[in-house]
């Protein structure tokens, strides 16, 4: 009950606004601030520092430097086989299968168009259609950075103006259509696989999307903007398997999609599994 009141009071509550006031603290430099808040939140959440560039609060110029913070060298090894597809985040596997008749799987009692997900791009989601999707969600303790899951060069990025509904598994499970209502930043990319969609979905709290290669993409925005990208030029965008796309200043989820027969994801991977970043996620359809 508790869950679905929270999720009932998202509908009113001035979600871009909440979330630009909490951009404001988050990039607070205030020392005592700074440390203190990155501090309880290592404590609240158990986050393992072991694994960062920079283990200790004092080393960050403000929350959100600690929430995007670099891993060690050798944190995320890759698999061997260069053909593995790899999870392109640490976070829980929120929901993974097909997409059946042009919608995907949310949860219990919900789904969502796979036209809406990609902004209203119809030609684009023909693409898809019957095709594979996995659905990551990063909680605060993870690391924040999204990588590739495949080597391919990007086509086009879709920014697509929405709502900021939290993504937590209450909210998931009790808003209809919620990764397809939620601001989001869609990244197409061309790989020996077929195409590859890699969406990062925003939330409430989320100041900011960015890609290594525009930079700052979102806040809000009241049109969709959709950017291509030609391969045949010096401008051409090809990033290595693994090799980082972007990243969320604070958390949200990330949504992969391939086309028909073109992987399969991995057995051991259901609802609710812990996943890395560079695990092996799927392998490439025979």
């Amino acid at each position: 009950m508790k869950e679905k009141l929270f999720a009932l009071t998202q509908y009113i509550l001035p979600h871009h606004l909440i979330s630009r006031a909490v951009h404001y603290f988050v990039e607070c430099e205030i020392p005592a601030f700074k440390n203190a808040l990155i501090n309880w939140i290592i404590k609240h959440y158990d986050v393992d520092m072991s694994e960062a560039q920079a283990e200790h609060a004092e080393s960050y110029k403000h929350f959100n430097d600690f929430f995007t913070r670099p891993l060690k060298e050798g944190a995320r090894p890759l698999p061997e086989q260069e053909e593995t597809i790899v999870s392109p985040a640490d976070g829980a596997i929120s929901q993974i299968g097909d997409i059946e008749y042009g919608r995907i799987f949310q949860a219990k009692g919900h789904d969502y168009s796979l036209i809406e997900l990609l902004g209203g791009d119809t030609d684009l989601a023909t693409e898809f259609m019957g095709g594979k999707f996995a659905t990551i969600y990063l909680s605060p303790r993870d690391y924040h950075r999204i990588h590739t899951p495949a080597a391919g060069t990007l086509r086009k990025m879709i920014h697509v103006p929405g709502r900021l509904f939290s993504v937590n598994k209450g909210t998931v499970e009790n808003v209809p259509g919620l990764f397809a209502r939620n601001e989001r930043v869609v990244s197409i990319f061309d790989t020996e696989h077929g195409p590859m969609a890699v969406i990062m979905v925003g939330a409430i709290n989320v100041a900011s999307i960015e890609t290594v290669w525009s930079g700052l993409v979102t806040p809000h925005r009241k049109q969709v903007r959709t950017t291509e990208y030609e391969e045949s030029t010096t401008a051409s965008i090809m990033l290595e398997r693994g090799e980082e796309m972007g990243r969320f200043k604070l958390g949200s989820t990330a949504i992969v999609l391939f086309g028909e027969d073109k992987v399969n994801w991995l057995e051991q991977w259901q609802a609710e599994s812990t996943i890395k970043m560079g695990q092996a996620l799927a392998t490439p359809a025979e």
